[in-house]
C-alpha cells in the first residue's frame, strides 16, 4: 500500500529489473533517487508533519496515562502508541531519504528492507489498522452483546489483540518487502520487483481488499449495530425515567457513547483520507501505468492527514484526555501570575 519508497525515480517498477535499472543509471541519465526541488520540499513537509504528528500523539499518550484512561481503554491507548511510532518511523524515513545514503552489500540490503525503505512505517500503519478493527469489534461486543462480553471477554484477549497488531503488522511488512526489494547502484527500491504482472495484480487486489474494503465493512457493521443498540437503550431509559432514573448508569452510558462517537469519527476520517491513495494504487497496479511521483506523494500526504488528525480528535472528543490537556494549558497560563503574587 505505502508507495513512498523512492517514488521520485523511474517509471514502471513492475516492468523493470535490477539489471535494467543498472543499465539506465550507468550513464548518469536517470534521475537520482534524491528528489529535485519540488520533491525536496515535499519530503521536508513530510518530515515536519510527521514530527508534529508524533509530538501530538505523545501528548495524548501522556494525557491518557495522567487520567488513568490507559487502563480503561487499552486498545485506544495502543492505537495512539502505534500512530506515534508510525509518525516517528516516517520522520526517520524521510530524513534518511533526504540524506541520499549510499547502500551496498548485505548490510545495505537489510538496511533497505528494515529502515531506509520505510517498512517500519508500513508495518506500524498496518498494525494501527488491525488495532482499529479490534477497537470496533470490542465496542460492538460490549454494546450489542453486553452480557456475553461481560462473562467471556477477558483481558488476555485484549492483550493478545494488541500483540497481534504489533507483530502482525511488522511481519506482514517484511514478508512483502523482502522478496520484492533490491539495492541497485546504492539506491533502495522496496516492493518494486514482482515475479510477474499477475503477482503484482494479485498483491494490489489483496492490499485494497484487506486494508480498505474489509476495514470499511467492519466499521459499517460494528458501529451500525452499536448505534442501533444505543437508540434502543435510550428509548428504554426514557420510558422508565418517570420512575426514577439511575444517575450512575446514565453517566456510564454517556461516557460509553462519547468513546463510540470518537471512534466513529476516527474511522470516518480514515475512510475519507485514505480512499484516494488506495484507489490510485489499485488502478495503477492493475492497469500497469507508470509511477507518477506527484500524484503518489500528494495522495499519500492526504492519507497521512488521518494519522496527523487522530490525536486532535482524541483531544477534543475524548473528555478525560481533553481535561488533562486543558489542565496543562491553564497551568502554564497561571504560572506567571502566581509567581508575581509570591514576589510581592
Amino acid at each position: 500500500m505505502m508507495t513512498t519508497e523512492q517514488d521520485f525515480t523511474f517509471e514502471d517498477p513492475t516492468e523493470t529489473t535490477p539489471s535494467e535499472i543498472t543499465h539506465q543509471t550507468a550513464g548518469g541519465s536517470m534521475a537520482s533517487s534524491s528528489p529535485g526541488s519540488a520533491g525536496l520540499y515535499v519530503q521536508c513537509a513530510f518530515v515536519v508533519i510527521t514530527t508534529v504528528g508524533a509530538g501530538a500523539n505523545a501528548l495524548v499518550l501522556y494525557a491518557m496515562i495522567a487520567s488513568k484512561q490507559h487502563k480503561k481503554h487499552v486498545l485506544i491507548f495502543n492505537q495512539n502508541a502505534l500512530d506515534f511510532v508510525n509518525c516517528m518511523c516516517l520522520s526517520v524515513y524521510f530524513s534518511l531519504n533526504l540524506c541520499n545514503i549510499y547502500l551496498s552489500g548485505t548490510v545495505g540490503y537489510w538496511l533497505c528492507v528494515t529502515v531506509v525503505g520505510g517498512t517500519g512505517a508500513w508495518g506500524t500503519y498496518v498494525g494501527s489498522l488491525i488495532n482499529l478493527a479490534a477497537i470496533s469489534i470490542e465496542r460492538y461486543l460490549k454494546v450489542v452483546h453486553h452480557i456475553w462480553a461481560k462473562n467471556k471477554l477477558r483481558k488476555w484477549m485484549i492483550h493478545s489483540a494488541i500483540a497481534f497488531a504489533w507483530i502482525g503488522g511488522i511481519v506482514l511488512a517484511e514478508a512483502t518487502a523482502i522478496p520484492t526489494t533490491a539495492v541497485v547502484n546504492g539506491m533502495c527500491y522496496v516492493r518494486r520487483f514482482y515475479g510477474s504482472r499477475a503477482a503484482q495484480k494479485t498483491f494490489a487486489i489483496w492490499n485494497f481488499m484487506s486494508f480498505y474494503v474489509i476495514m470499511l465493512l467492519i466499521f459499517i457493521f460494528c458501529y451500525g449495530r452499536v448505534l442501533m443498540a444505543i437508540r434502543r437503550q435510550a428509548s428504554v431509559m426514557a420510558a422508565h425515567s418517570g420512575a426514577g432514573s439511575n444517575t450512575a448508569q446514565g453517566q456510564s452510558n454517556k461516557i460509553q457513547t462519547n468513546v463510540i462517537k470518537t471512534m466513529i469519527l476516527v474511522s470516518g476520517v480514515f475512510a475519507i483520507t485514505w480512499a484516494p491513495v488506495y484507489t490510485y494504487n489499485l488502478l495503477r497496479d492493475l492497469l500497469g501505468t507508470g509511477q507518477n511521483s506527484l500524484y503518489s506523494v500528494g495522495l499519500l500526504f492526504i492519507g497521512y492527514i488521518y494519522t496527523f488528525t487522530n490525536p486532535f480528535i482524541y483531544a477534543t472528543k475524548f473528555d478525560p484526555v481533553k481535561r488533562v490537556l486543558l489542565g496543562m494549558i491553564l497551568c502554564k497560563k497561571n504560572t506567571q501570575p502566581l509567581e508575581s503574587v509570591d514576589n510581592t
